[in-house]
């Protein structure tokens, strides 16, 4: 199993080709995925107040497949660390307590600036972009992060995607333009 402990925000799983990318990664154990079900909750919700359209059941399915993928990815725990924590946002607390819940080395979220280095340096912990954070794997695992990428493609069936059009999704949407271009480059 990967050793290195990552928490995802919920503003990483909202977005489905980037929550796919980040959780296919994880399955080839470049990193331990981690949440609390406050994270899920609040990605749940989310997801249901962007996509009206998609039912809640699906979303339920969604998380569900999640945590049967990722059986230890769930922290528990957490809520009795919230109270320590201080942020300029209180409502990101709850993600902090989980990374010290999980023991978790990062949080990667599109919500740097709400986590200050101040607080989580002490922690033994760092915030992370998911571009940075993408970067970082491809720069370790270039082929397994390649490989993802093709097959995650390969698999989207509405619509059907080919790699290009997967990064393309991944660029502006995700929110991970530096990745999107250099995984582009090198395809």
């Amino acid at each position: 199993m990967a050793r290195y402990a990552v928490v995802l925000d919920a503003c990483v799983l909202v977005p489905i080709a980037l929550a796919d990318t980040l959780l296919r990664l994880a399955e080839r154990d470049l990193y331990r995925p981690l949440w609390s079900t406050r994270i899920v909750a609040e990605s749940m919700d989310a997801i249901i107040d962007i996509h009206p359209e998609i039912p809640p059941e699906r979303v339920q399915r969604r998380f569900a497949a999640m945590d049967d993928a990722f059986e230890d990815a769930t922290v528990e725990g957490w809520e009795n660390l919230e109270h320590t924590v201080t942020l300029p946002d209180a409502d990101d607390r709850h993600v902090v307590a989980a990374a010290m819940g999980g023991r978790a080395d990062a949080i990667v979220t599109a919500n740097v600036s709400d986590y200050p280095m101040d607080v989580l340096g002490p922690l033994n912990s760092e915030v992370i972009h998911p571009d940075d954070f993408l970067l970082d794997q491809l720069d370790l695992a270039p082929r397994i992060v390649l490989d993802v990428l093709r097959v995650q493609a390969a698999h989207t069936r509405q619509p059907a995607l080919t790699p290009v059009d997967l990064i393309a999704r991944l660029s502006p949407g995700a929110g991970v333009p530096g990745f999107a271009d250099e995984v582009g480059r090198l395809i």
